[in-house]
């Protein structure tokens, strides 16, 4: 039976199966997320199975929008023999908290530029009171709120 641990791959390959570019591989085995890799006779980097399942768990998390610290974390708990499912959970649901806060955020947004957008087109005074001053002065207000939530 063949080991299949034995097969190893170039960075060029690792990056052309994970669609990502080599210099990402680079910088993920620079912050610890990726272990270091085996080295060829010629100092090539030299990939593994497990690196490339590594990495597609990489790539898949942060395409969900999960920051680095946390698959960090994630990866963390797996490579000291700990299941990481509980905090894949938590941080799913952090996720999804922080996503329907930026809907929330991008709605109240929205909601300000229509107001501007139709109080815009009834004032004529050039920075008095045409759109130019309305979105100053709005940033003025937005700011002091901004200041006094924190």
């Amino acid at each position: 039976m063949i080991m299949q641990q034995n097969i190893t791959m170039r960075i060029s390959d690792l990056a052309r199966q994970a669609g990502v570019p080599a210099k990402t591989i680079r910088y993920y085995e620079q912050i610890g997320l990726l272990p270091p890799p085996r080295r060829a006779e010629n100092n090539y980097r030299l990939y593994t199975p497990e690196t490339t399942e590594r990495l597609r768990f990489i790539v898949s998390a942060r395409s969900l929008g999960l920051s680095l610290r946390a698959i960090a974390a994630i990866l963390a708990l797996n490579d000291h023999g700990e299941p990481p499912c509980a905090a894949m959970l938590a941080t799913i649901d952090r996720q999804i908290a922080a996503i329907e806060q930026r809907i929330t955020d991008l709605n109240a947004l929205r909601n300000t530029l229509i107001a501007l957008r139709q109080q815009g087109t009834r004032t004529a005074k050039p920075w008095e009171d045409c759109i130019c001053a309305l979105v100053r002065d709005s940033a003025n207000v937005g700011v002091a709120a901004e200041g006094g939530d924190a």
